[in-house]
């Protein structure tokens, strides 16, 4: 470690020419990388209706269509209008009322068909892409197709809601990014001990955030949860790491006269340090990988690429700059505003009673807030009400009273007949307003050979027959689940292979499959971690401990929803325990192994656990601080709902954290304080001193 330390120190203005040269690529990587806003493309492949997508895809060459209500425009006008929308690159067909013409009999239409898509003076279009849901290509043709349509129309589905989640995305990361960093500089301005310090810390995370997310074009894209949390996160755990580097600069400055020599040893302490730091961080969000649900896995390998490049950058890219800018950094220097909490930890160590009261006393409501609380499914309960897809979802509720559409794949051999009679019966299901399939459109009068075309391309391929399926139940609801499950039923009478798929059925599949990912990321970031601890301490009760006492945090932070009634996104239900875990894991490693230091050097537990205390509190509140600053305001400031639950959850965890190991901590290590000593390696001088005493008495 001190060659590398002193290598770092030699060649101090090419890493810094290569840091920067090193942005460029990075930067070009970042702006090809494709975002991914359709959550549910993450969805295991091998499930049916992700199957059923693909088939859609692969033989009718579609996978994507929308609704379009049309109010008080006259049959002429959306005929010239539909005109043009199917000029549009990537639109396939639209199914209308007029789609058939003057030509075609108007006496063999069934009253169905012009009633399905009618409502009084409100029209029902439906426009079907020859892409899939959240292509490039299809979110192009919903860009097109509102520039055609005017006033009276409202576009609504998913592809919409896609189209509107990429439009407030991408126009609020970067303010996410302006916020989280004006913030963490007060917090850190406040904290350290020069004003020019954090900028040098926020400009060394920078280069690790933007060679993170340019590294992600080798995997093609990143959803946007990932890409809208990913800088602010990075910047939030890996902080830190920074403030060690600097704390341990300064002390070997006071010890040694050469500035070089000074940010050599530096840099070989931070990084034995850091690396052990920022495994439990990384085993976080590795935890999030082994998700069904792939954004987790997506979500954890760019966080856990991104604290990985915050700690080269931090010992490289950092320790550069700090030596170039030594004088100027020294010019703004104060003292640090914060108060001394000396005083304030030796009281907490004396009266840790009240605190173990406290957490027994909360600790069972917070677990029952926790596995209580209400969570939605429903994409578009994220977003703003008045964007457009959103609207067009309203205008379809209230003109039509549907809330989700579902897609039955028919075997195209089945005759007529059944078909007609499979159609009768899912129209006899709860919540179903209508069904749209070629035998019920064009009634049984009609002969094959009257079939225009332009229907058979839309609704048969010679392999699969598409039946639309118009409920009036939203997607994520029982109601729309209980009707997917009767119209399964009902398939499997008349077709053993044929599938129902549509944004419900694959929000069903996301519920079932989320609530089992729960489990599994909770109980393998407990594992992750606690074996680091234990390999940490060598102990096997500290990893228990420890865990225990971060847990605590977790259900309260988790189980304020449930009293306050918020509903929560289902992803954060799930990542926010892990994440929380991993990233403020390390304030109770901290003190322990101050804990450990102060126990072998001969204080008595009491003692320890002050000394512990004092000596950890600053480090601890400053970091937590420092966590809450660059996620509480872009929790705030989001529109986007996901990201808002996401960031005000972390930044209120850190806090919780924060409290919880300051207060709570110190009183179990007090507490356990045998417990730990018997069941670790690392109190060897406790126990040796044990032992003399026993044997003075022999």
């Amino acid at each position: 470690m001190e060659r590398f330390g002193k290598a770092v120190v030699k060649f101090r203005i090419p890493i810094l020419i290569i840091a920067i040269l090193m942005l460029i690529p990075a930067g070009m990587g970042y702006l090809h990388t494709r975002t991914n806003y359709d959550i549910l493309t993450y969805l295991p492949e091998d499930i049916e209706t992700m199957k059923g997508q693909d088939i859609l895809a692969k033989d009718f060459g579609t996978g994507a269509f929308s609704m379009v209500v049309v109010e008080g425009m006259k049959d002429k006008d959306i005929s010239h209008m539909v005109e043009d929308m199917e000029q549009v690159p990537h639109v396939k067909s639209i199914l209308w009322q007029g789609m058939l013409g003057s030509s075609f009999p108007e006496e063999l239409l069934p009253d169905k068909f012009k009633n399905q898509l009618s409502n009084g003076d409100a029209k029902l279009l439906m426009v079907i892409y020859d892409s899939t849901l959240s292509s490039d290509d299809t979110m192009s043709a919903v860009e097109e197709l509102r520039k055609i349509m005017n006033e009276k129309c409202f576009l609504s589905g998913m592809s919409a809601i896609v189209v509107d989640t990429k439009n407030l995305s991408d126009k609020e990361v970067p303010v996410y990014v302006a916020i989280a960093v004006l913030l963490s500089l007060i917090v850190l301005t406040l904290a350290m001990d020069s004003f020019l310090i954090p900028l040098f810390f926020l400009i060394s995370i920078g280069f690790a955030v933007v060679y993170n997310l340019g590294s992600n074009v080798f995997r093609g894209e990143i959803s946007y949860v990932t890409k809208a949390l990913a800088a602010v996160l990075q910047l939030a755990v890996t902080m830190d790491y920074s403030i060690f580097l600097w704390h341990s600069y300064c002390d070997k400055k006071k010890a040694s006269s050469d500035k070089y020599t000074a940010m050599a040893d530096a840099i070989s302490e931070t990084l034995i340090s850091v690396v052990g730091s920022s495994i439990t961080t990384v085993a976080g969000f590795i935890a999030l990988m082994f998700m069904s649900f792939t954004l987790g896995f997506d979500l954890g390998l760019v966080m856990a690429k991104g604290v990985i490049i915050g700690v080269i950058c931090c010992v490289t890219v950092l320790p550069a700059m700090v030596l170039c800018f030594d004088r100027l950094i020294e010019k703004t220097s104060h003292r640090p505003l914060l108060p001394d909490m000396s005083k304030a930890g030796r009281w907490i160590v004396k009266h840790f009673y009240i605190f173990i009261i406290l957490a027994v006393l909360l600790v069972i409501p917070a677990y029952y807030g926790q596995a209580h609380n209400k969570v939605y499914y429903n994409l578009d309960t994220s977003l703003p009400k008045d964007l457009p897809s959103i609207v067009g979802n309203e205008k379809l509720q209230e003109n039509f009273e549907m809330n989700s559409t579902h897609i039955v794949m028919l075997n195209s051999e089945l005759d007529r007949k059944s078909v007609k009679h499979f159609i009768e019966e899912v129209e006899a299901v709860d919540g179903v307003k209508q069904v749209l399939g070629m035998e019920s459109l064009m009634g049984s009068a009609v002969p094959d050979e009257l079939i225009p075309d332009k229907i058979k391309e839309i609704l048969d391929d010679g392999e699969y027959k598409l039946i639309f399926i118009l409920s009036e139940y939203k997607v994520a609801t029982d109601e729309v689940n209980r009707q997917c499950d009767k119209i399964n039923e009902i398939l499997d009478k008349y077709d053993d292979k044929g599938m129902l798929i549509g944004e419900a059925p694959c929000t069903e599949d996301l519920i079932k499959i989320t609530d089992s990912d729960f489990s599994t990321v909770n109980t393998v970031s407990i594992i992750l971690v606690g074996v680091i601890i234990l390999f940490v301490f060598r102990s096997l009760s500290l990893p228990v401990l420890l865990v225990s006492v971060i847990e605590v945090a977790i259900f309260i932070n988790m189980g304020i929803p449930y009293y306050t009634g918020a509903v929560l996104p289902f992803i954060a239900s799930i990542v926010i325990g892990t994440i929380q875990l991993g990233s403020t894991v390390d304030y109770a490693i901290l003190m322990t192994n101050k804990y450990k230091v102060a126990r072998n050097s001969g204080l008595d537990k009491v003692e320890a656990a002050g000394e512990a205390l004092t000596g950890s509190i600053n480090s601890i509140v400053v970091s937590a601080l420092s966590f809450f600053a660059a996620t509480i305001g872009v929790g705030m400031y989001s529109k986007i709902d996901m990201i808002s639950s996401l960031c005000i959850l972390m930044a209120r965890g850190a806090v919780i954290s924060m409290f919880t190991v300051v207060l709570l901590l110190p009183a179990v290590l007090r507490l356990f304080d045998g417990l730990i000593i018997h069941t670790s390696l690392g109190f060897s001088g406790v126990k040796d001193r044990k032992i003399e005493r026993r044997n003075q008495y022999v």
